[in-house]
Order: C-alpha cells, then sequence, then structure tokens
C-alpha cells in the first residue's frame, strides 16, 4: 500500500460545551469511517472550543469577577482522557480502523488537574492513545488561560506507509519544533488551528517545500451566532464579536509545495483526499532536511521530551 486516505474535519464547536461539542466529533468519526478514511484530524482545541472570550472581554483584567467565571465554566468543560472524556472516541477509531489527531483543551491531571493546556491527542487505529502534545508555547491572549506544555509529544507515528506527526498552531512556525519532528522521519505533517485562511494559506506550503512531506492544515469555523446564549457572561462577550471569528481554511499540500486541496473557508464538512507516498520519494531527492541534506557534524538539535509535573513521588512499599 503506497496511499492514505485523509480527512480534514472542518466544523464548530458547541463552544465550550464538551459533551455537545463531543457528540458533533463523533458524527463527523463516522461520516469518515465510512468513506473508509485512515486518518482524520480536527482543529486546534476544538474539544470544547478556542478562548474566544479574552480578546472580546478585556481578558487581562486583574481579578475580574467576569474572567474569573469564565474561565471556571472553561476547566470545568475541559478533557481529561484519564477521567474517561476521550473513551467513546477511541472506540470509534477501533471500529474503523481509523487514527485521529484531535484538539483539546486539557485538564492535565498530572499537573494537579486545575490548569488548561493546548493539546493535540493522537489516537491510532487501535483506538489507544499514543501521544498527547501540549503547545510548547501559547500565543499572546492564550496565555491568560493555557499553561506552557513540554516536549513529551514531540513524537512521531507510524501509519502505513507514511511517518505522521502534529504542531499546534504557531507551534508551526517555530523552526526546532518542526526539526524535531523531521529529524524522526516525518513526512505527513499535521498542523492544527482554531481556524482561518490567514493561518493556513502561506506555511502550509511553506512547510511542504522545506520539509518534502505532504501537510494537512486543519482549522474550525466559529460565527458570532456560535456563541451559545448559556455560556457565563454571554452578552459581554457577544457586544464585542464580529460577525466571522474564523473561516476554517483547512487544506493540504503536497511535498512539492503546491496545493492538493487549497484552503476551503466557510464550510463546514468533511473534505477528504487520498495522498501518495512515492511522491515523498521524489522530492527527497534534491532536498531532505534531515537527512542528506544536513550537516549534523555542524548543527544539531538537544530535544528534551520528559514530561514535566512539579514532583515525583516514590513510594516506599
Amino acid at each position: 500500500m503506497s496511499s492514505l486516505r485523509i480527512a480534514m474535519a472542518q466544523l464548530s464547536p458547541v463552544w465550550l460545551n464538551k459533551v455537545e461539542t463531543t457528540k458533533k466529533i463523533i458524527s463527523f468519526l463516522h461520516e469518515a469511517g465510512k468513506k473508509q478514511c485512515q486518518l482524520i484530524v480536527f482543529g486546534e482545541a476544538l474539544l470544547p472550543g478556542y478562548p474566544f472570550w479574552l480578546s472580546l472581554t478585556h481578558g487581562t483584567e486583574w481579578n475580574s469577577p467576569v474572567q474569573k467565571e469564565i474561565h471556571a465554566h472553561y476547566v470545568r468543560n475541559a478533557v481529561q482522557a484519564e477521567a474517561g472524556d476521550l473513551d467513546e472516541i477511541c472506540q470509534i477509531a477501533r471500529q474503523y480502523s481509523m487514527a485521529i489527531y484531535l484538539g483539546i483543551v486539557e485538564r492535565a491531571a498530572n499537573r494537579g488537574g486545575h490548569s488548561l493546556y493546548c493539546s493535540l491527542v493522537y489516537i491510532n487505529s487501535l483506538g489507544e492513545i499514543v501521544s498527547v502534545h501540549r503547545k510548547l508555547q501559547p500565543t499572546y491572549d492564550e496565555r491568560l488561560t493555557w499553561s506552557p506544555g513540554d516536549g513529551n509529544g514531540l513524537v512521531v507515528h507510524a501509519l502505513g506507509p507514511f511517518t505522521v506527526g502534529g504542531l499546534n498552531c504557531w507551534e508551526n512556525w517555530m523552526p526546532l519544533a518542526r526539526t524535531a519532528l523531521y529529524a524522526q522521519g516525518e513526512n505527513l505533517h499535521i498542523a492544527v488551528w482554531p481556524g482561518s485562511e490567514h493561518n493556513t494559506s502561506d506555511i502550509s506550503c511553506f512547510i511542504a517545500k522545506e520539509s518534502r512531506s505532504y501537510v494537512v492544515s486543519v482549522g474550525a469555523l466559529m460565527r458570532k451566532e456560535d456563541f451559545p446564549e448559556n455560556t457565563p457572561h454571554y452578552s459581554e462577550i457577544i457586544k464585542n464579536a464580529p460577525e466571522i471569528l474564523c473561516n476554517g481554511g483547512s487544506c493540504i499540500a503536497g511535498p512539492d509545495g503546491e496545493w492538493i486541496i487549497p484552503p476551503v473557508k466557510d464550510k463546514e464538512g468533511l473534505i477528504w483526499a487520498d495522498i501518495d507516498f512515492n511522491r515523498i520519494l521524489e522530492e527527497r531527492m534534491n532536498f531532505d532536511v534531515c537527512g542528506h541534506y544536513s550537516r549534523p557534524d555542524v548543527t544539531q538539535l538537544i530535544v528534551n521530551r520528559q514530561r514535566q509535573s512539579i514532583a515525583c513521588f516514590s513510594d516506599e512499599k
């Protein structure tokens, strides 16, 4: 087998509602499974949603009851895999022998269970969670609600003939983070975004051409009408919200840097394509960034992949 069928799930979440957004994700999983897709990708922080309120409600205001109450609502709807929040999604992956990349807001149990991380979860075709990559550096106002991650999830996975890895949003602009994946043989790069063509249109082709890999960029949709009315301080959020916050922009670039699927805007649905592994081998003939076109005797990258935690306990029995 030299090909892979990839699905991009471009959808709006039921914003900040973990249960209802999970139901929507599951409907897309079944659709992709019936199309015999071998990989499906969802956008950044889709479950339960991106923290749009920060830029709309004076997120930097210190000790604000508004910010505290929205944040608490966000924490209650964040994901803990250890508590079974992803169990049904894993079961469906196993049912269809389909791998999944899913952007979540993670309530990290090994960091006390109260802080939030923007995490990219990889579930393999056996339905096993095999990596959780916590975003290394939240961007700008994201830092008001998301914590910095670590290098534990800078790993790649075998998927058919491909080697797949992924990064969250502006991590894709971090050359050393990209290199950490390239060095492990990545040839199918997953880039997840909150949404919008302005994020995906330039960098998808750039990464593809730099790495001579396929690049799958997936974003979500978010419109003013998608804010649920039962959200804490809904009227304050909606007052400053534009009509469109994210227009999708999901796309696939080939290993020559040209579009296979150009950015898709303002359309909810499943977008899919078959990709051919042989195209990677053709393009790597000229340039292989961590292979024959590298100089490890001159420059090398050191990566710390230890999961970071505030305490290590050694219990004597």
